[in-house]
């Protein structure tokens, strides 16, 4: 069975983003997690999708022009994942979403076609979010493991990223990596307590 990763960026008090949405704190969207290697699939909801594929295809057309999210232009790590999120089947879990623009990218209509995604041959998964995406993979056991980078700050209010979990579950520190601008990189394996 392949493993599935939800790899997140978050404040220290858990909140993934501020009141307006926004994550200016975040410096570069590329993978903190050392991820790219080991997957060939994506998930990630419906709520994110859309400034998902913007952002990355932005990135594509044009490897050197400010983002429009950022006001910055691309970090080369961020090219490299712009490259692999373009060439990756990336999965939509969404119940209202009609369609999506990427050919790469598919509607999966309930968490049950993750499910079934996790039984055909290939390497890990990728959970890219959003919180509520997260949240609903954890709460039907589809979540092997979670990567999370923490940066030094405190929100105060936000999208917490753990907000809509329904019940309990146990983690365990598989590893750490210290970032030389504060940051932390913890690697969690999901699973009971034993």
């Amino acid at each position: 069975m392949r493993k599935v990763v939800a790899g997140m960026q978050m404040s220290i008090d858990g909140m993934i983003d501020e009141p307006d949405g926004y994550t200016d704190w975040v410096d570069s969207w590329s993978d903190t997690f050392d991820l790219l290697p080991e997957i060939d699939a994506c998930v990630l909801g419906s709520g994110m999708y859309t400034g998902y594929e913007q952002y990355w295809s932005a990135i594509k057309r044009d490897p050197h022009a400010p983002l429009e999210f950022t006001g910055k232009a691309p970090t080369q790590e961020e090219i490299e994942y712009a490259d692999f999120a373009l060439r990756t089947p990336h999965y939509v879990l969404t119940k209202i979403r009609a369609d999506v623009q990427w050919a790469n990218a598919s509607i999966v209509r309930e968490v049950e076609g993750i499910e079934r995604l996790r039984r055909q041959p290939g390497r890990s998964i990728y959970v890219v979010g959003g919180a509520r995406t997260v949240s609903s993979l954890m709460d039907h056991g589809l979540i092997d493991e979670l990567r999370l980078t923490i940066h030094p700050l405190v929100v105060g209010q936000g999208k917490a990223l753990f907000d809509t979990v329904s019940q309990r579950h146990y983690v365990h520190l598989e590893d750490v990596k210290r970032m030389d601008d504060g940051r932390v990189c913890l690697i969690y394996k999901v699973g009971d307590r034993s």
